[in-house]
Order: C-alpha cells, then structure tokens, then sequence
C-alpha cells in the first residue's frame, strides 16, 4: 500500500537545482528546559504569544499537505518537543498519514524529561530519536557534570536525566535508530571526543559531533570552531583501526565505526564542508513559517494562510515559490546573516526581532513577470517590519534562473545598465502603515492635536513633507540607485485608521526615464512612516510597530502595469 502511494503521489517539492525535498522538520514549540549558550542568547528571547504556534490540527494538515506531495520523513523538534503536552497525540495523527507515503516519525529532544514518556511515544508511532537538539538544546554535549552546567545554564543534576533517557531509547525495541548529537566548542568540550567515542562501544547508537554554527545572539566565534577534519584526525590519533562506513545519499553526517564496536560516530560539518548539494530538508517553525534553509532568514508564513481560509492548492502554490527562491549553497561561515536569522531556539526570536517574510504571488498585467510580495499580517500575526522579495523573468529566460541584477556574477556590486532602455512614463505606488498605542493615535487623529502634545508640531505634516524629500533623495540613500531621475510627481497620503490604531502611509511617484520608480516610492512611505515615528515617540513611547511596507502598483518600463491583489 506504502509502496503503491509512493507512485502515486505527484513530486512537486523539487527546487530549481532538482533537489527532491522528502524530509520536513516540525517544531513544535519555541520553548525549552534548557538555556544552552549557542542556540539560545544570554539575555533570553521572547516568545511568540500562544496564539501565534501552530495549533495540532494546524500540524496535522499541513503534515498531510506535505507527506501527499513526497515527504516520506517527519522530525519533530522545538524548543523541546517534550514541553508540548499534546506531543503523543501528535504523533499517533502522524502515524496515520503512513497509508499516504509516511516512513518515518522521528524525533530530536534534549532528555531532560523524556525517560518516562519514551515507551508511550514509541508505542504511539515515534520510530527514530535523536538525543539532542538538531535546532535547539543541548544535553550530552559534555560528560562533565560542570561543563553541561556551563553550557545549559541549568543544575548538572540534568545530566542524569539525559542519561536515563538514552538507556531507556536503547531498551525500546520500536526505536529503530538513536543519535546522539554533540556540538563541539574548542577549549570547552573538544577534549572529550575520545570518551564520547567509547560510548558507542557498548551502545548501538551513533554519536554525531556538530561542528559550533553562528546564529543570531549566540556570540559566535570562528576560532571556537573545530572543523570535522580536525576532530577526525584526533580520532584516528586515538582509534588507527577506524573506518568509513557508507553513507546515505542525503546524510548529513558522515559516518565511521571503529572495528568492533555496536555503535558508529559521525561528523556534521555544516561550516566547513557543507553538504547543502544535496540537501532534502524542509523546516517548519512552531508559529507556521516554512524555511527552505536553516542559514537563509526568508520565511513564508503558511500560519497566515491557514488561518485566512487557504485551499491546499493555494498552500501548495506557495510552498511552491519558496522553494524556487532555494540557493544552491548557504553563505560561507563568515557570511551567514546572523542579524535577521533566528537564534537557533527559535527555528527548530520572538518574531518581534527577525523579519517575516510571508509572500503572495502577484498576477502580472499582461507581461512575464512575477511577483512575490508581503502578505498582509492577518489579527493573530505578530508585528513585524515586512521586507519584498521578488524574482523576476522573461518569457524566454530560462525558469530556473534567479539572480539579483545588482551583483555581478562574481559576487561584486554594480550598478545595472539601463542605457539600451527606452524612455518612457513611469509610476509606482508603495504602501505601509505604522501601528500606535490607543492613547497616542487618539491625540494624533484630532483635528486639532492638543496644545503641546506632540512638541515638534504636526506629525502627519512633517511626516508628508519628509516622505517627498525622501523620494527626491533615494540615490543619496541607496547605493546602486539610479541618480537624477526625472521625477516629476511625488505625492503623498497619510491616513488615520481608527480601526487599527494605525497610520497608513501611500506614495505614488511618476517620472519620464529608462528605469522604474518603486524604490522611490517604498523611500518615501519608509522614511513617512519614521518621521511619524519620530514624531510621537514622547508620547508613543515603545509600543509603535512599522509593517508592511511593500509595492502595491506599477506602471511603464518592459514589464507593464501590475497591480497587487488586495
């Protein structure tokens, strides 16, 4: 039957490198029972508000979503997974999407309090375990009772939890595979390899040593990094009889057995020689985003769209777009955006510090372009400072092709030549709003604001006047932007919404040139938006969201007109 399904299913989740993506991680939940230093920041993060994760039913479908359209392996992780109390009921619905093509069910904890759970977990469906955290926490990252003190922020007393946790794994004949992930940090835990190595001499479990990866708030170091190769040749210092076991065609790890010993130890090296070629994985965050890559900060919102009433169709489409936006390799180690990417707790930042990404696919007007812009935030949507991605092509481009114009093809910034352009009429209007607290919006939508509440004088004036400036002035802002365009209408609308305690700020920009104006227009509504910002912020205080921020219409160039649908 399995087998039957598994032709049946169409296999629509291929990237444009044809990497076939049969292998979807879930998180669960942002929360965790550790405070491990490299995944989580020193100062905390916040967590999403409860009503922002995913809900069980919404797990359940999109889980089905994705296994009817080739996913065949399902790893819940977190936070920790264990802090979920609805995590066996989870995954016996998981179990049933087998008939449709689901092989395996597996999971990533940290052990701290999965002992006792285990054998009702394994009855109810759970087939693989990894002891850890492939996102998120730590446990047996030291056997020393005082470095896992260090590196958890918790009691060494954890430790023996984690232990218990692994010996009652290895007594579950259902378990059909146990890992246990170890993240290597030079002169902290590095000079335990060889006893982590003597733990697979009994056990039949593979001990994976994870190179130390760079994520927002971990404080990230190169020089802490000890490179797989490296840690190897110790091993082999230690164990000469070593060997390389055969490794699957989508393993993450690298696999060796010293002769004679039940279990095997393995290398992730995710920095320094990344596997990303064949990379397989899809992730989704306990609050509904799609990540396409674990280093890559774009994420699409599927949360929103479940909750707006979006068919799978629909859901599918946009599943879809994401993973055509998929690099062929993440950025090297001192490249990885550690600014906007979540901290590792969070991926496997309180929304409030990361940008969303959440896109809608724009119909184009009569042309062959495509667009993928913000999608609104929907009631329950956390606020956010929305950002455009977009890709765009010919008819007759090659469709796998996805480039950014502005960067040569050696990585080096320049300007487009726009020289073989005709001139003609253009237009662009870009769109976003500012959301305030009550008793601010209530002094700003007065017809008359209050003597001396707002002491630098009418904000939604001064803000007007700021945003026009600011288009006429957007090559001295950006960079690569074309200077001296001929614009020759700017015009600006700031709108009080009361039912949103929002301000919504439009610009429409024309000019006669060889190039467009939308960034024009998104420098006008951003820096509109800020004046506002500036404004109130004596009486506002912190409490003021930006978001939204987007290209809602176009006219002119090769491209024609478009227009978002709203």
């Amino acid at each position: 039957m399995i087998a039957r399904a598994e032709n049946d299913r169409p296999q629509v989740l291929i990237d444009t490198f044809n990497r076939k993506h049969d292998y979807l991680r879930i998180s669960l939940t942002e929360r965790c029972n550790l405070r491990c230093f490299y995944c989580m920041p020193e100062e905390g993060v916040e967590l999403s508000p409860r009503a922002h994760i995913l809900s069980d039913d919404e797990i359940i479908r999109l889980a089905t979503l994705f296994v009817k359209n080739g996913v065949t392996k399902i790893r819940l992780t977190g936070g920790e997974p264990t802090v979920r109390s609805s995590l066996s009921s989870i995954i016996q619905r998981l179990g049933d999407l087998r008939p449709l093509g689901l092989k395996t069910v597996a999971m990533t904890s940290n052990g701290i309090s999965l002992h006792r759970r285990l054998p009702d977990l394994a009855a109810n469906g759970l087939t693989h375990l990894n002891l850890r955290q492939a996102s998120p926490q730590t446990f047996l990252d030291t056997l020393d009772p005082l470095k896992f003190e260090l590196m958890t922020r918790r009691p060494a007393a954890g430790q023996a939890h984690v232990l218990s946790s692994l010996d009652t794994a290895l007594g579950l004949p259902l378990l059909q595979g146990v890992k246990l992930n170890a993240v290597v940090i030079r002169g902290l835990n590095d000079d335990e390899v060889g006893a982590f190595v003597e733990l697979t001499r009994t056990r039949a479990i593979t001990v994976r040593f994870i190179e130390y990866m760079p994520f927002s708030g971990n404080k990230w170091n190169k020089n802490k990094m000890v490179p797989s190769a490296e840690l190897l040749a110790r091993i082999q210092t230690l164990y000469p009889t070593i060997e390389k076991n055969t490794d699957g065609e989508h393993d993450t790890s690298r696999s060796w057995r010293v002769p004679g010993y039940k279990g095997a130890v393995g290398f992730i090296s995710s920095m320094s020689d990344h596997f990303c070629g064949t990379c397989n994985r899809l992730r989704l965050t306990a609050d509904g985003q799609i990540k396409v890559c674990l280093f890559d900060a774009k994420e699409v919102s599927l949360r929103d769209m479940l909750r707006s009433g979006a068919s799978d169709e629909q859901l599918l489409e946009v599943i879809r777009v994401a993973l055509a936006g998929k690099k062929a390799k993440h950025a090297g180690m001192d490249l990885i955006d550690v600014v906007h990417n979540r901290p590792m707790i969070l991926i496997g930042v309180p929304a409030s510090a990361r940008p969303r990404l959440g896109f809608r696919v724009a119909k184009s007007m009569g042309s062959g372009t495509y667009m993928l812009a913000t999608l609104p935030p929907s009631a329950t949507s956390t606020p956010s400072l929305a950002r455009m991605y977009s890709t765009t092509r010919s008819d007759d481009d090659d469709k796998s092709e996805h480039r950014l114009t502005h960067m040569t093809p050696d990585g080096r910034p320049h300007m487009v030549d726009i020289s073989h352009k005709a001139t003609t009429t253009r237009a662009a209007t870009a769109r976003g709003h500012i959301r305030l607290p009550p008793h601010a919006f209530a002094l700003l939508s007065q017809p008359q604001p209050n003597p001396g509440a707002f002491a630098k004088g009418d904000p939604l004036a001064v803000a007007q006047l700021a945003a026009i400036m600011a288009a006429k002035r957007t090559a001295e802002l950006i960079p690569l932007c074309h200077p001296a365009l001929p614009v020759t209408h700017v015009d600006v609308s700031l709108t009080p919404v009361p039912e949103t305690s929002s301000v919504v700020c439009e610009a429409t920009v024309r000019c006669v040139g060889r190039t467009g104006v939308e960034m024009e227009a998104l420098t006008a509504v951003s820096v509109g938006l800020l004046t506002v910002w500036d404004m109130v912020k004596a009486v506002a205080g912190r409490e003021m969201v930006i978001e939204d921020v987007k290209v809602v219409r176009k006219e002119g160039g090769k491209s024609g007109a478009w227009a978002l649908e709203e």
